[in-house]
């Protein structure tokens, strides 16, 4: 027997943020492989086996060439396999290594798209990451570069885009902020720092480029937003702080 394999997207971790496809494979799944960050919630929906494979910055974790090999052992051996992803599959998930290993496997692979970071947290602000006639680019980016892989171009993309959210950078503020300072980034470019986004835990903080090296979250999972449709919100920020200030 040969299954299917769903590359599933879990989102930021809100259960009702899933899609009803990813609901309904979680409960016919004969057997789900999740990332180490998938909260509790929605591995609760998972009706049969499940087993953790997820990466963790600084942890201990399962090599990808291993969980390719645990998918295909797994279609080989029941109908319908999950590989359950945080945020969407499709970006900064291994999602290419892991289709391209099944695929050459003759196995089919199917994708449910997920709430990636940048949305979920742009939905929960209230703030675009476009804005008409002022911010009409985005880029998606990250600087961590796997081992044996080319240099990134992250700066350049950076550089390019209107709004730029910037995933996987907890721990490194001070180097982004650097390095895009460096580039020719203006240190006054306005700054969201999101973390945990549609968790009941979501910690947010406005700022600017330079103040990103100073920033420290809860351990949660961060994303940085960067631009002018910041600008508002985090001069409200500002004020608000200085006015703390003030009265204490």
């Amino acid at each position: 027997m040969s299954g299917t394999v769903h590359l599933v997207g879990a989102g930021q971790g809100a259960p009702d943020l899933l899609t009803v496809r990813a609901v309904r494979l979680l409960g016919e799944a004969d057997i789900v492989f999740h990332d180490a960050l998938v909260p509790q919630e929605i591995l609760a929906l998972i009706k049969n086996r499940s087993l953790a494979v997820g990466k963790r910055s600084g942890l201990r974790s399962t090599a990808q060439h291993f969980i390719n090999k645990q998918l295909l052992d797994a279609a080989k051996r029941y109908r319908t396999v999950v590989r359950l992803k945080g945020g969407d599959p499709m970006l900064f998930g291994r999602a290419h290594e892991e289709i391209a290993f099944l695929v050459k496997h003759q196995i089919t692979v199917k994708v449910v798209p997920g709430v990636t970071a940048a949305l979920a947290a742009s939905a929960e602000l209230g703030i675009s990451l476009t804005k008409r006639g002022e911010a009409r680019s985005v880029a998606f980016v990250t600087p961590r570069v796997g081992e044996g892989t080319r240099e990134s171009s992250w700066i350049k993309a950076a550089l390019a885009a209107d709004t730029v959210a910037i995933y996987m950078g907890a721990g490194e503020g001070a180097a982004i902020a650097a390095q895009l300072i460096e580039a020719g980034k203006p240190a006054s470019t306005p700054m969201a720092m999101v973390e945990s986004a549609s968790l009941a835990d979501m910690d947010v903080t406005y700022g600017t480029l330079q103040e990103l090296a100073s920033w420290s979250g809860k351990g949660g999972p961060v994303l940085i937003l960067l631009g002018e449709v910041y600008g508002e919100a985090a001069a409200v920020a500002l004020r608000g702080l200085r006015k703390a200030t003030r009265s204490a």
